[in-house]
């Protein structure tokens, strides 16, 4: 005998057996005359023993499964397998291996015989009747039939819904493709839908469009009051169909998500940046224009918070620390310089430029190749320094005017400009390439 998985009566079987059974046939009596010659075929084809019996036979036709065939194509008669998927994957990529204990089963086959799967994920206080067959529990015995071996029959053919129906096979009608091992050689590949992991995914996704909390999220927004969290949301879904209006025969989950699968938008951001505007009528863009950028103001503030932290301390790590802080900001300098790059050659020859000669080289360098005059103050190259100067001493004075106190002077103004001064180095070498 098998020790009991928990703490239940053969009576209470039965009970859960009993109600079930009623609730499928109460409604078909329903739909029926009081001297109607079927209700009492009815009654007698839900009789436990009776209606087990004839489970246990459909039970075969039915299998348990997390990547099904026939969403690929309804006719596919190849297999469909259970597999939890590949755990050496690790937390990096997302698939079945993902949903752990959250993996929920889906079964394929016959659609006339998923009242049996039903009938097998009723729970008896938290385990289900599938999982009662499988280890054999003695209490199901029993409560199936007092017929030791009929009700032995029963459980293993109940047990067996997990099992693969024959040996793994593709067909004409699914997806299959040849994965190329070199020197003529292939492995044919035969994808699967991951039918648990979608549902897992949908069920998810209809948490956070539908439930009462996202609702009141969404509401709240929209009055422009505050609220304890926030809301998801998920642009450019597309709707996918399987089925038809017939979405059991896909799959029982299928069936559950109404043969609906969504399907996000994999897809690289479509960034749609206002045009770039040349800096006019400024004499430098560092106060009037690079420093009013809203990330810029971010990263100063970064910057100055741990400044603040780390004021009495000088060792490698604060030194570094401050070194990338440092560095964001000059990531975002070139970004800047980048976007005036891309404006038409010679912009700073327009008379509402007052930048000076180092800046205009810097934001405008192919005007060097149609202004000879232009072409002379570039190949100098003086521009890097005094453009690293200013932008230190920009910073420095930033600091100091916004943030009273700081312990900011020559020596970190030297080491920001130094730092400006390498990249400006490196840029200036890539253009030459190109020249």
């Amino acid at each position: 005998m098998v020790t009991p998985i928990s703490d239940f009566s053969i009576d209470e079987i039965r009970n859960v057996i009993t109600v079930f059974l009623d609730s499928r046939l109460q409604p078909k009596l329903d739909k029926l005359k009081d001297d109607d010659l079927e209700r009492d075929r009815l009654i007698a084809a839900h009789e436990p023993e009776t209606w087990l019996a004839d489970a246990a036979r459909r039970v075969m036709q039915i299998q348990q499964v997390t990547h099904a065939i026939k969403y690929t194509h309804p006719d596919a008669r190849g297999s469909s397998l259970y597999s939890q998927g590949n755990a050496a994957a690790g937390e990096l990529l997302a698939g079945t291996h993902s949903l752990g204990e959250q993996l929920m089963p889906d079964v394929v086959g016959n659609a006339a015989a998923l009242d049996v799967y039903k009938f097998l994920r009723l729970s008896i206080d938290g385990t289900s009747v599938l999982g009662l067959a499988i280890s054999g529990d003695e209490r199901l015995r029993q409560a199936f039939s007092s017929d030791a071996d009929k009700a032995e029959q029963w459980m293993q053919a109940f047990a067996a819904l997990v099992e693969s129906k024959g040996k793994p096979a593709s067909h004409k009608l699914a997806k299959q493709l040849y994965w190329s091992l070199g020197g003529g050689k292939y492995h044919l590949l035969a994808p699967l839908f991951p039918s648990s992991l979608v549902s897992h995914t949908s069920g998810v996704m209809r948490e956070h469009r539908f439930s009462d909390e996202a609702k009141a999220a969404r509401a709240a927004r929209k009055n422009k009051v505050t609220w304890q969290h926030g809301f998801h949301e998920y642009p450019n879904v597309v709707v996918q169909k399987f089925g038809g209006t017939k979405p059991q025969n896909i799959s029982q989950l299928n069936s559950e998500r109404y043969g609906e699968n969504h399907l996000l938008p994999s897809l690289p951001p479509n960034w749609r940046s206002e045009a770039a505007r040349p800096p006019l009528r400024v004499d430098s863009v560092f106060q009037s224009v690079f420093g009013k950028r809203p990330l810029v103001q971010e990263l100063l503030h970064e910057l100055h918070s741990y400044l603040i932290r780390v004021a009495s301390v000088n060792n490698l790590a604060v030194r570094d620390g401050r070194a990338s802080r440092v560095q964001a900001l000059v990531d975002e300098l070139f970004q800047f310089a980048a976007e005036q790059h891309e404006m038409e050659p010679g912009w700073s020859a327009d008379p509402a430029c007052q930048l000076n000669s180092d800046e205009r080289c810097w934001l405008d360098p192919k005007r060097a190749e149609r202004d000879e005059h232009f072409a002379s103050l570039y190949l100098r190259g003086s521009w890097q320094q005094a453009v690293s100067q200013r932008f230190g001493n920009w910073l420095n004075a930033r600091l100091r005017e916004r943030y009273r106190g700081l312990p900011v002077g020559e020596d970190e103004a030297h080491e920001w400009s130094r730092i400006v001064e390498q990249e400006l180095n490196m840029l200036r070498r890539e253009l030459s390439r190109h020249d």
